[in-house]
């Protein structure tokens, strides 16, 4: 277009002015908006990639957490369980002890007054004692099983 004076120009012109600053206009705020959607876009994604690691971070805390429970509960059953064998083990020892000690006293005194078997396997302790006193026999006779896990 030449240099007009504003006076000589149309209406037709004017309005095709118009329109196609309006076409400008339109396709500038389209291009604004869509790079404002594809910024929050962004942003929404980097925010649930973030909420996910939160999520994950806090899933393996919790999971090391009950690990350690777990770990500690199988810990503490093992020595109370150990503390009971061995605590049945001195028991079964001090009663031995005492039978021995008896009869070595009582060998020396009268020969064959005690009398005895035994059968000892991984899950128990079967025995017979025959004490001889004077006229009588005592017989004891027990089965002590032991408490191992299975």
């Amino acid at each position: 277009m030449d240099n007009q004076p504003l006076s000589s120009i149309s209406p037709e012109m004017v309005r095709a002015g118009t329109v196609i600053q309006a076409w400008w206009r339109g396709t500038l705020v389209r291009r604004t908006l869509q790079h404002a959607a594809l910024r929050a876009w962004i942003i929404q994604n980097w925010w649930r990639r973030t909420l996910a690691r939160r999520q994950e971070k806090k899933y393996q805390a919790n999971l090391e957490y009950w690990q350690q429970q777990l770990w500690a509960i199988v810990k503490l059953q093992s020595w109370v369980r150990m503390w009971l064998v061995r605590q049945r083990y001195c028991r079964l020892r001090n009663a031995v002890l005492v039978i021995q000690n008896y009869w070595r006293c009582q060998a020396s005194e009268t020969h064959n007054i005690l009398q005895g078997s035994y059968e000892l396997t991984a899950s128990r302790l079967k025995f017979q004692l025959d004490i001889y006193l004077r006229s009588q026999i005592y017989r004891i006779t027990d089965c002590i099983p032991f408490p191992i896990k299975n």
